[in-house]
């Protein structure tokens, strides 16, 4: 193989491989390299180089220059071959590879060219991606021929091959479609603040403009809705909610909560927990289908929300003090002190800080450490708050009851 020769077939590669020009001759000093060790032995030095200008080979043998025509004669072509071949694939790998690396949580299309056990095969451009049963969209129908859109999720070397596994079912693909449909988004006048989904079923979408003359969610929905109808269509018909975003959580999450209607919202910090009060009409509505409005909705908001009326609140707080009065140690005060930071169970109780606890209620380490204790014994024993209420709201009747008859 002449200088001008190997250069062609160099740029062969490159052009149909889509691989640097340095790669190939990589490959092929190291097949060479390869097969000279073959034929003189691995304990000699061999040395091999092309130049990546003029294709020039130039090689030594223990020091000793050898001619170019040495290399093609006396090595081993066929084995040179082979690792040559082999470097090529392994570069080819490793160029894909890198291209799907840096395209990891971004929207691709490709044709779903077979279905094998439920996994789909989709052809992206010169290589086959997954699509796995786990990371289609649930109860959606996917058919040989069908044009999908979808984020990859991962991808790994196999062997000579790049394994490239595609997903329907994160968040990022909802962000995609969004900003493809929605030119203000694209543009970032609108900006996208958080996402969350339970794919095939429903999405709550945050956004937000700089911009206050601009209806968000009248812009991502459209004209009779028409943008989150194509989006809806591309999600097999998932329901989304857009709502407006706020960095007030207390604006936040009854946005994120709709359409139910909150009437108050309560924020307990050092629980990270929002109870959220509503009419008992609306209660239905903001729990949602199997609690899917609320658990989206604190997902969204970064809030473990709580839903319920006045009336349960107030239940729940009046059985919450009694259950925390019955613990040793813990005075009327600092019972009334917990729930008002939102402690309303023997579980919350248990994952308090102690020297929170010692600062609220003045107490030594010793004594917090108790209470917490004890807390978490009867929250693992599944002793119920309202137990202990029940059993001292009918302490104090009895003790009204002997009261009356001593009075009779």
């Amino acid at each position: 193989m002449d200088a001008a020769e190997l250069l062609r077939i160099v740029d062969s590669i490159h052009r149909e491989k889509k691989i640097a020009k340095e790669i190939i001759i990589a490959g092929i000093e190291s097949g060479l390299l390869t097969a000279a060790k073959k034929y003189y032995g691995d304990d000699c030095d061999v040395q091999v180089h092309i130049d990546p200008a003029t294709g020039q080979i130039a090689a030594s043998h223990n020091g000793i220059p050898m001619p170019a025509e040495e290399i093609s004669q006396r090595i081993g072509a066929q084995t040179a071959k082979q690792v040559m071949i082999q470097k090529i694939r392994e570069a080819e790998r490793d160029t894909l590879f890198d291209e799907f690396k840096a395209q990891l949580d971004e929207m691709v299309t490709g044709k779903v060219h077979k279905m094998e056990r439920g996994t789909a095969i989709v052809q992206l451009g010169n290589i086959e991606a997954i699509l796995p049963a786990s990371e289609m969209i649930p109860k959606e129908s996917i058919k040989v021929g069908d044009q999908i859109r979808a984020t990859i999720a991962e991808v790994r070397k196999q062997g000579s091959r790049v394994k490239v596994i595609l997903s329907r079912i994160r968040t990022h693909l909802v962000k995609h479609l969004f900003e493809e449909n929605i030119p203000e988004i694209a543009e970032g006048v609108i900006e996208i603040k958080g996402i969350s989904r339970e794919p095939g079923y429903r999405s709550k979408v945050a956004v937000v403009s700089e911009d206050q003359r601009i209806d968000c969610v009248g812009s991502c929905v459209g004209v009779r809705g028409n943008r989150i109808k194509d989006i809806k269509s591309d999600l097999a018909g998932e329901q989304i909610d857009i709502v407006p975003w706020e960095s007030d959580p207390m604006k936040f999450i009854p946005n994120a909560l709709k359409p139910a209607e909150v009437e108050e919202t309560i924020l307990c910090t050092m629980l990270g927990r929002a109870i959220v009060l509503v009419k008992e009409e609306q209660l239905s509505l903001g729990i949602g289908k199997k609690g899917q409005n609320v658990r989206l909705a604190s997902k969204l908001v970064g809030w473990d929300i709580e839903i319920m009326t006045a009336e349960e609140l107030q239940e729940t707080l009046d059985k919450a003090v009694l259950g925390f009065r019955s613990i040793p140690g813990v005075s009327d005060d600092l019972a009334d002190m917990l729930v008002g930071e939102g402690f309303v169970s023997y579980d919350d109780l248990s994952f308090i800080e102690p020297d929170a606890l010692q600062e609220m209620g003045g107490l030594s380490e010793e004594e917090a450490n108790a209470i917490i204790d004890e807390a978490d014994r009867r929250a693992n024993s599944n002793e119920a708050i309202d137990q202990s209420a029940e059993s001292e709201s009918a302490g104090a009747d009895a003790e009204t009851d002997e009261s009356v008859s001593e009075e009779q």
